[in-house]
């Protein structure tokens, strides 16, 4: 009976979306999710915020505080991305047999025990396992709040996730703000000080998530999720979404690998731009924070309104190939970027940077929407854990490619890159189209027992 009303309160969303800011603030105040996805969006905001002060100061912290060399510093940082990788399908097992909120407060606890514990540990052992710990309970906590989502936005998923990357970048720039007042003054006192900071961002988050309910998973995982499983024994021959494993699930995988390049847009800001820049041209230094100031804004203004021209599986499955295109113009620019010359430098540099925050803005929403889409709903949780590990290999993987192959080889190491993305673009696009296919073919014999639930859309 109030479906009516939900429709003109969406027009009238969308409507302001197209005006400009106002629609990003509207959406802000009655997210997809209501009180506890408002509350979760907060959280994420002030948990970001901290990460943006650890990751501008952390890499000075060791150097210059706790005394770490080059060699120790890249030990502690590869570390932190290989525990990284293990977090999220650890969280995902977790999370098929404990609360979602349960676990996401423990992450966040976690993570200011090992804060606060960098304050006083200097041995580099010590340091290495505590740093190895975080890292684990960061890529821990951004999967069980991508699950919280699916859980509390249902179909409207796409909204909740653009809202919570605009959450997320507003908190990296101020903690980057907060970041640069204490590197200014420098003191091993400062830098404490800054770490405390990132420690009670960590305790806000977790009073913040106590504060929500434990979503019911719209008949996803839970403790009934081992039964729901067993109720599909007969349905695994279908197709591949039947399989309650993930791990066996070789189209799921394939998904998963296909999607490590699709995350190279986060290195090649990070680290291709910056680099590429200092070694090859005579842009001046100072156009290195433009890339992220170019990235931050963007991506604030802008998420909402890409996410909501993505808002289907299919048409996930199909901007794959706009995102392979998208890194191949930006890979093509840095290639063309002149060596002499600042200014022409510095432009091409700018627009690369706008090109790569383009390309990212596209993949958080096709990634996203594949990874829950193609997830069969009995066992969400660990498929999703599995698919949260392509962002954290590629953070891994992605700095070493960059300056090991890409960069050695100059304009035609970048050429290759952008032309092997889109390639391999096309390919996820085509393997996702045939999946979702798969799913819409085995959904039909369930529509005709349940007409009423399924209806016109299983023989559409």
């Amino acid at each position: 009976m109030r479906r009516p009303g939900m429709i003109r309160r969406c027009g009238a969303g969308n409507l302001k979306d197209r005006r400009g800011g106002a629609g990003l603030l509207a959406q802000l105040r009655r997210p997809p999710g209501g009180r506890d996805a408002r509350i979760m969006l907060f959280a994420q905001l002030l948990d970001r915020t901290g990460t943006g002060v650890w990751a501008a100061s952390c890499v000075l912290y060791f150097t210059f505080v706790v005394g770490l060399d080059a060699r120790q510093l890249g030990l502690l940082l590869g570390a932190a991305g290989v525990a990284g990788i293990a977090g999220s399908p650890l969280a995902g097992h977790l999370a098929d047999r404990f609360p979602v909120r349960t676990l996401l407060i423990g992450s966040h606890l976690l993570r200011l025990g090992t804060v606060c514990a960098m304050l006083v540990i200097t041995r580099f052992e010590v340091l290495l396992l505590v740093v190895a710990v975080t890292s684990l309970g960061e890529r821990a906590a951004k999967m069980l709040e991508m699950l919280f989502a699916t859980r509390a936005a249902g179909e409207q998923r796409a909204t909740y996730q653009a809202l919570s990357r605009s959450a997320a970048n507003a908190g990296y720039a101020l903690g980057s703000g907060i970041a640069a007042i204490g590197l200014a003054v420098g003191t091993r006192e400062a830098y404490h000080v800054l770490i405390l900071g990132n420690a009670l961002s960590f305790l806000a988050a977790a009073v913040l998530v106590w504060r929500t309910r434990e979503q019911d998973g719209h008949g996803g995982p839970g403790r009934g999720s081992a039964q729901a499983a067993a109720g599909t024994g007969d349905a695994a021959a279908a197709g591949p979404t039947t399989v309650a494993n993930p791990w066996r699930d070789r189209g799921y995988l394939r998904f998963v690998l296909l999607d490590i390049p699709m995350c190279l847009d986060d290195s090649i800001l990070g680290v291709g731009l910056p680099l590429w820049l200092v070694d090859h041209t005579d842009a001046p230094h100072a156009v290195v924070p433009a890339f992220l100031f170019i990235n931050t804004v963007l991506v604030v203004a802008l998420q909402l309104k890409v996410s909501a021209r993505v808002r289907r599986p299919r048409q996930a499955a199909g901007a794959v190939g706009l995102y392979g295109l998208t890194t191949l113009a930006c890979c093509t620019l840095l290639a063309v970027t002149p060596e002499h010359g600042a200014w022409a430098a510095s432009i091409t540099l700018l627009a690369a940077a706008a090109l790569v925050t383009a390309a990212e803005l596209i993949r958080s929403v096709t990634s996203w929407e594949l990874a829950v889409s193609l997830a069969p709903q009995e066992a969400r949780a660990s498929y999703l854990g599995v698919a949260g590990m392509s962002q954290s290999i590629q953070k891994s993987a992605g700095p070493l490619l960059l300056t090991g192959a890409v960069m050695e080889a100059g304009p035609a190491g970048w050429l290759v890159l952008g032309a092997a993305v889109a390639g391999l673009s096309v390919v996820q696009r085509r393997a996702g189209l045939r999946r979702l296919d798969a799913q819409q073919a085995a959904a039909v014999p369930a529509g005709s027992r349940t007409t009423a639930e399924n209806g016109p859309a299983a023989v559409s």
